[in-house]
């Protein structure tokens, strides 16, 4: 087959969980004997010569208005005419945003099965403008109305889909090639030690919660809880303003570490060797990086959004949303009970083998492909 991604800012994948998760899927295509086409923002790429091939994926670049509003809709609507000549068996769209232009190839490509994978609801992010909001509306309904397949990330997101449109989605999560665990090495410039630090990875967006994880650590160091450093990890995505307000927020704790966003093996000895991984966030559709932090075998604490609850269900690994104080509480349980830890490591990474192991899921994708 012949298979085209829109949606993804580019590849390799840098920062991003959509980006990661096109990744992992294109290259497996590829070694799977499919051409895999992957369009791609010249501003998102680390190669400055913009190089054409990825481990086999075919890589095409076209402009994009690089604002908080027009950078993925001016990329998409150009990567979506481009499309309409290349005479692909599949179009699969990555996210409601980009779906807002899916209904094109439906009526003017008629060969093409158009598929979306359907993330998150984009539209509870508060980054985002009233106008903004209403284009990620319009793509839903694309995405679950005009195109030959929707696919969701989680059972919630497939339960809201036949609910809200009646379209039984094919639930394929988001899933992680389970890895080898990495000594330190790179990151000991950090300062860092093995299981020395607690570990937060994520867009610096404020759905993300950080601000919460920042309150609760001070909260318990001012209470004379000893804590080990907190290491942040991740990027301003057109956020620069929230970027400041943490980073004021954190202004005076040299225990609080940001990162920047990490990628290769500064990534991967970052899970490797955390004490403990936190997500606070506000909403989420499946987050990739908890799943990596569970794949290295990590202990996970979690606020309990329906979505993260379904990736982690055990009991007492879990905080009420937007709730810093019990964030703290939770916090300083998990990290005075080092049995606790040794329990979740070893059942976070084998629940992870089970559930959100890539080998299994692209073979979903693959047939997925075939049911149009």
């Amino acid at each position: 087959m012949k298979i085209l991604m829109i949606g993804q800012k580019g590849l390799p994948a840098h920062t991003g969980g959509v980006e990661r998760a096109v990744d992992e899927l294109a290259t497996r295509l590829v070694a799977d004997g499919h051409e895999v086409i992957a369009y791609c923002r010249k501003h998102y790429t680390l190669n400055a010569n913009c190089v054409q091939d990825y481990r086999g994926v075919k890589l095409v670049y076209l402009p994009a208005i690089k604002t908080k509003h027009l950078d993925m809709v001016t990329h998409v609507f150009l990567s979506t005419i481009h499309a309409l000549f290349q005479r692909a068996d599949v179009i699969h769209y990555h996210g409601i945003g980009p779906a807002i232009f899916a209904w094109i190839p439906r009526i003017f490509n008629p060969r093409s099965k158009v598929y979306v994978t359907f993330q998150c609801k984009d539209y509870f992010h508060e980054k985002w403008g009233m106008l903004a909001r209403t284009v990620f509306h319009i793509g839903e309904f694309v995405a679950c109305r005009f195109t030959h397949k929707t696919i969701v990330v989680s059972k919630l997101l497939q339960r809201y889909v036949s609910k809200q449109y009646g379209r039984k989605a094919i639930y394929i999560p988001n899933g992680v090639t389970i890895p080898q665990r990495r000594p330190i090495k790179k990151i000991a410039r950090y300062g860092l030690t093995h299981k020395g630090y607690i570990l937060s990875v994520s867009r610096l967006v404020r759905h993300k919660g950080i601000h919460y994880l920042i309150d609760a650590y001070r909260e318990l160091k001012a209470q004379g809880v000893s804590l080990p450093p907190l290491v942040i990890v991740g990027g301003s995505s057109f956020t620069d303003s929230y970027v400041s307000e943490i980073k004021k927020q954190a202004k005076g704790d040299k225990d609080i570490i940001f990162l920047g966003a990490k990628q290769g093996d500064e990534l991967a000895e970052l899970f490797s060797n955390a004490k403990l991984f936190v997500q606070p966030s506000e909403q989420e559709g499946l987050s990739l990086a908890l799943l990596e932090a569970m794949s290295y075998g990590c202990p996970v604490l979690v606020s309990d959004i329906a979505e993260n609850k379904e990736v982690v269900p055990w009991v007492g690994y879990s905080f009420h949303n937007k709730d810093s104080k019990h964030l703290a509480s939770q916090l300083a349980s998990i990290l005075g009970t080092p049995a606790r830890q040794a329990e979740a490591a070893k059942q976070n990474r084998e629940h992870v083998k089970v559930n959100y192991n890539f080998d299994h899921l692209i073979r979903k994708a693959i047939r997925a492909y075939g049911t149009a």
